[in-house]
């Protein structure tokens, strides 16, 4: 009993411990010249129109980000992401001659995921960026390449060729000690490929780091 006493004793002491230096810990916001990069895990939703919504839905993702703050409380970046989509249903559309992805003639397998990899550039309109709290808006665009994976484990690639998109985004940056900060943001990415147009949703959350100068 006295052992469980102790222990009870020595966590609630390390819990005070850590909240106390937490308290204490210095923010240093980032300035104007500083770069910030940032990793995310993250979700998407493809919209069900489109080459790609009609076939692929939802699924995780990653995300990296540069980050580089200017004056007037803008920043320029660039952002690479990777998604992997979940098939709606393969059955449906692996015969469908109108389709980017028909493997009938091409390979033996079904499509059961999309491999969604972007590359570009954003810019930012931040606020309050004299507070802990830091909140912004982004407009970006860039190229999209797009693979499929197949059910016997081969890829499908490439597809229809390289696609664009333009995105549209929100967030927040959150700082907990120094430079660093929690990294949420969602964004909206409009994608452009094989003559149609395909609607992608995504919702972030990370971890940012600002190197000092």
């Amino acid at each position: 009993m006295n052992r469980w006493r102790l222990a009870a004793v020595l966590v609630t002491s390390f819990a005070a411990v850590v909240a106390a230096t937490a308290a204490r810990a210095d923010i240093v916001l980032p300035r104007a010249g500083q770069v910030g990069i940032g990793v995310q895990a993250q979700g998407g939703s493809m919209a069900p129109s489109g080459d790609l919504g009609q076939e692929f839905g939802a699924g995780p993702g990653i995300a990296v980000s540069i980050r580089y703050r200017m004056r007037f409380e803008r920043a320029f970046g660039l952002s690479f992401d990777s998604q992997h989509l979940s098939e709606r249903d393969a059955r449906r559309f692996m015969k469908d001659p109108g389709s980017a992805f028909d493997t009938s003639t091409v390979l033996p397998g079904q499509r059961d995921k999309l491999k969604l990899v972007t590359a570009g550039v954003e810019f930012y309109q931040m606020f309050d960026t004299r507070e802990r709290t830091v909140k912004m808006v982004s407009a970006g665009g860039g190229l999209a390449q797009i693979s499929a994976h197949l059910d016997d484990g081969e890829t499908q690639f490439p597809i229809a060729g390289d696609g664009i998109y333009l995105s549209l985004g929100a967030g927040v940056e959150r700082f907990f000690l120094h430079s660093w900060a929690y990294d949420f943001g969602a964004k909206y990415m409009a994608i452009f490929h094989d003559g149609t147009l395909n609607h992608d949703v995504q919702a972030k959350i990370g971890l940012i780091f600002y190197a000092a100068y």
